[in-house]
């Protein structure tokens, strides 16, 4: 064998070696999610006002001053200026580094979950659900465009041939659109008014994209339970909730989901 193919194979093994460290993978994608995470928070704060997310370079929110390298550092850079904006030394929005923080999360547990391609389509999944449910949960809104990109990229994950298979993600995303708007549907004849939004079964049956049909009922159960720990703790706070009180269910649907698709990861 010629010198050239050996050194070949050599790299060739050092490269799987690398990628099968436990540890990259997951210090990888949470590297990936604090950087991707300050988009995100760009998205929440911008897009629900018509302001443009790709357009121009990043400024305070308040002064407007163009910000510099140093102030796009994910996480690093709130701490270092202690909240506030180096320029007008106005508070930072919390949204920031709130978002950047949950995307790292979400990226460091897909990748523990499971290392390699799965992991980070999982991490996809993950970072799509968290900028729907600040949304959800800021202007209880969610974006058609975003439920799409989900929805098409459980579709994508499937043809790749990512568990769940693509015949159960099939069934998921009709059934679950099916079942949201059938409940949301049926409480609108019965009391009179909307009890879901428009939005909610589009993101449950995108939903259902990425887990299959089989762990829909589990997530709509840990939606509902999430939303009743919700209400109880404001109950003990001193605040009362009343029937007509507005609550980010979409929020609920995505929090509930990502747990779900880590425990499908890990099982498979």
């Amino acid at each position: 064998m010629c010198s050239a193919c050996t050194a070949t194979s050599c790299a060739r093994r050092q490269t799987v070696e690398i990628l099968n460290d436990w540890w990259l993978w997951p210090a990888g994608l949470a590297l990936l999610g604090a950087v991707l995470g300050s988009f995100l928070a760009t998205i929440v704060l911008r897009w629900p006002h018509g302001r443009s997310v790709v357009g121009g370079r990043s400024a305070c929110d308040r002064c407007h001053r163009t910000l510099t390298a140093r102030d796009l550092v994910p996480l690093l850079s709130f701490a270092a200026a202690g909240g506030r904006c180096r320029y007008c030394a106005e508070p930072i929005n919390w949204t920031h580094p709130q978002i950047e923080f949950a995307a790292l999360l979400v990226g460091g547990l897909a990748g523990l979950a499971v290392p390699g391609p799965a992991g980070l389509a999982g991490a996809i999944f993950g970072w799509l659900l968290l900028v729907l449910a600040a949304l959800d949960i800021s202007d209880y809104w969610l974006p058609d465009r975003l439920t799409a990109t989900l929805a098409l990229a459980g579709l994508a994950t499937g043809l790749l041939g990512i568990a769940p298979p693509l015949a159960e993600r099939l069934i998921g995303g009709a059934g679950g659109f099916a079942a949201l708007w059938a409940i949301g549907e049926g409480y609108r004849r019965l009391r009179g008014r909307e009890g879901l939004g428009g939005g909610d079964p589009k993101l449950f049956g995108a939903i259902g994209l990425w887990l299959g049909w089989r762990l829909l009922p589990v997530v709509l159960f840990l939606a509902a339970l999430t939303g009743l720990c919700v209400v109880l703790v404001g109950m003990l706070t001193g605040r009362r909730a009343a029937l007509t009180d507005r609550a980010p269910f979409g929020a609920l649907l995505a929090v509930a989901a990502y747990p779900a698709w880590l425990f499908l990861l890990g099982s498979s």
